[in-house]
């Protein structure tokens, strides 16, 4: 079996924003006020004086003195300010607010505390309601250490609050244990910054942060190197994009920054090989306990060669904690790709869709697809594994074979049965009060298929929830780009479909090409509350132009007209802002009853949101950047990157794509 290997790459942003050319307005419709104006368009009523900030030499670790930038109100109305943010080794405070009046004028405090030696670069960024929408300060200085003699190795570590990291000094390049050891310059430390014994053992404290580790030659203090320790408190990944709403970012990230991630400081750690191809996304929690093998941070692989592994996620062992497989050859094996008549997953299926961490009861679900090559019988099982030891739990796996009533494509006798090799387990799970929710759509358009929605209690595997989106009609399968159904606060479920049968605006029972807001409150179980649908849907299903190639965001609440909206696009490359009270259903001359709809590229991948900003990564091309305030998208990006994006999954040429994730305004690619 070929070996596959895993790894990690990333892009970072600046200032939170991406820097690049910005384009002309697009075409924009729906009941929300459009926003006006493009980068291209108006005077701008924006000065800021300096435009450029140079801090000269700093020494490592520390803080210099503040800096400056006025921010000037030139124009005749309001400037409101979506958001301002320093990027790179540098910080700011400001006393601007959410508006500031005409000529009036704000002040933007910027210090510089290196994290390496050498040139470190950075900006201020202003992202705000003036016709440029962005305006940079770039800033500048120098990291600098201390000339000695004195080494500590390593010299960056991330632990969390559980681990503890030994240190070693070397003088002139030779070990030595001559040397005091402190903690943020304090003897041995203590239970506030963590304590570190004479041998160079640290032990960290129970809150998250940085903290300084120096070793000083006994009796000679001019002699000392130091490292860096980042302690994290994140529990986890838990599930596809960090989140249910599937906004994609990680509010709790304390060791990655746009200052430390680059080409000198961020890079491949190790790797580990596997042995089928990976399209699940990875999973991570801090802090198991391995039986026999002790406390991990661990990472959990599944891949299409039905394998799930546990790997120690700092690297620390070459070999897996675990593995788990789901196949017995001769007899049990994947499905092979010629058996399903499809291409879009080769050269086997096997586990397609990420799974989802119940931490609290420790276990991970997974979906694995298997052929029984005795007696030719395809099927889906749901699997619930003990995260510790791989093994499943009890009443584990369970049979995904659901039926629903109905006369549509592949019914008999009335009634829909579940088809194992038809149905592809594409998007991620998704965990929502105690209910496991499994999505499905085609493998490459093969009917007979359905949209289908299935959910199992989490404790028991028992099936407790059903939707089908076409059971009178044909197709309408749920991809969304591997995406999971997104949820609100008030256990909404949100999905968008692909090219099927549509009829729900007279009364029928099928959705193709919609949004689709699930009830999972009512007494009949899962059911559909609201919908849109786009007015050209059968356009779009008669062209293969998928609504649900993409998947959506539940966007947090906001101030304004529209307090609770979701996004998404699909192939047709339009973005679609959606009222979730007021979703809209169908009309068929115009896409007006929407909050607003915006032109881009062909979607294939989720959004991601962070500060008021939404990221789309259309097919071919750079990430684009558009800015939500008071309700409204900017009718173009405000800002794109100049590098193209390219998947590292086994996607088709004709589609290169990947869904971003934000980590303290880092943008990373959740395909691997």
């Amino acid at each position: 079996m070929k070996k596959h290997y895993i790894h990690f790459l990333s892009l970072c942003l600046a200032g939170g924003v991406l820097l690049g050319c910005s384009l002309n307005s697009d075409a924009v419709s729906g009941k929300g006020v459009p926003r006006t104006g493009s980068p291209a368009a108006g005077t701008s009523q924006v000065t800021l004086s300096p435009s450029s900030l140079s801090f000269g030499n700093q020494l490592l670790t520390t803080k210099s003195a503040a800096q400056t930038v006025t921010v000037t109100n030139v124009g005749s109305t309001p400037l409101n300010f979506v958001n301002i943010v320093a990027s790179g080794d540098y910080s700011q405070t400001n006393n601007c607010g959410t508006s500031l009046q005409p000529q009036a004028n704000c002040a933007i405090r910027v210090t510089f505390s290196p994290s390496a030696t050498g040139q470190r670069t950075g900006y201020i960024t202003l992202n705000d309601t003036d016709v440029t929408f962005l305006q940079t300060v770039n800033l500048s200085g120098t990291g600098t250490a201390v000339s000695t003699d004195v080494a500590v190795t390593p010299g960056v570590v991330s632990l969390t609050l559980t681990q503890s990291q030994q240190f070693q000094a070397t003088l002139s390049g030779s070990p030595t244990s001559d040397v005091s050891w402190a903690v943020d310059r304090v003897v041995g430390g203590n239970s506030t910054v963590g304590t570190i014994s004479t041998t160079g053992l640290y032990t960290p404290p129970a809150i998250a942060g940085q903290h300084i580790i120096s070793a000083t030659v006994n009796g000679k203090p001019a002699e000392l190197g130091f490292a860096i320790v980042h302690l994290t408190n994140y529990l986890g990944v838990f599930n596809f994009r960090d989140d249910i709403a599937q906004t994609g970012q990680n509010l709790n990230e304390s060791v990655l920054t746009t200052g430390n991630v680059n080409s000198q400081q961020f890079g491949k750690l190790f790797s580990y090989p596997v042995d089928g191809y990976v399209w699940p996304d990875l999973l991570y929690v801090a802090n198991v306990s391995i039986p026999g093998q002790g406390v991990h941070n661990v990472l959990y692989v599944a891949d299409e060669h039905d394998s799930v592994y546990a790997f120690d996620a700092d690297g620390l062992q070459t070999t897996p904690l675990w593995q788990t497989s789901f196949i017995d050859p001769p007899t049990i094996t994947t499905i092979p790709w010629q058996n399903t008549g499809a291409q879009n997953i080769v050269p086997e299926v096997g586990i397609t869709g990420t799974p989802v961490i119940d931490a609290g009861l420790g276990r991970i679900y997974v979906v694995a697809a298997t052929y029984n090559t005795a007696n030719g019988n395809y099927y889906q099982n749901l699997h619930a594994l003990d995260i510790t030891t791989g093994a499943d739990v009890a009443g584990s796996p369970v049979l995904i074979d659901p039926t629903i009533s109905g006369t549509g494509s592949g019914s008999s006798g009335g009634t829909i049965t579940f088809d194992a090799l038809r149905q592809s387990q594409r998007p991620g799970l998704m965990l929502m009060k105690g209910v496991v929710y499994v999505s499905f759509a085609s493998r490459d358009d093969i009917d007979p298929y359905h949209g289908w929605v299935v959910g199992y209690d989490a404790r028991t595997l028992q099936q407790v929830q059903l939707f089908n989106d076409s059971p009178n009609g044909a197709r309408g399968g749920i991809w969304q780009g591997g995406q999971p159904p997104s949820a609100d606060s008030d256990g909404n479920i949100y999905i968008m479909t692909g090219n099927g049968t549509f009829d729900a605006s007279t009364g029928g029972t099928e959705y193709g090409d919609s949004f689709i807001k699930l009830s999972t409150s009512g007494s009949d179980g899962i059911g559909v509350v609201d919908y849109f649908t786009p007015y050209n849907q059968a356009a779009l299903a008669q062209h293969d132009v998928d609504l649900g190639s993409g998947g959506p965001m539940v966007i947090p609440d906001q101030a304004g007209p529209y307090p609770h909206m979701v996004v998404g696009a699909g192939k047709e490359g339009i973005i679609f802002l959606v009222d979730r009270d007021d979703m809209g259903g169908f009309n068929p001359n115009n896409n007006n009853q929407i909050i607003q709809s915006v032109t881009t590229g062909y979607i294939a991948t989720s959004p991601a949101f962070w500060q008021n900003n939404i990221y789309f990564s259309p097919v071919g091309q750079g990430l684009s950047q558009f800015q939500l305030y008071n309700g409204a998208l900017s009718t173009a990006p405000i800002a794109q990157s100049t590098p193209k994006l390219t998947t590292l999954a086994p996607r088709p040429p004709s589609r290169p794509t990947t869904a971003p994730t934000v980590s303290s305004g880092c943008l990373m690619p959740a395909s691997t």
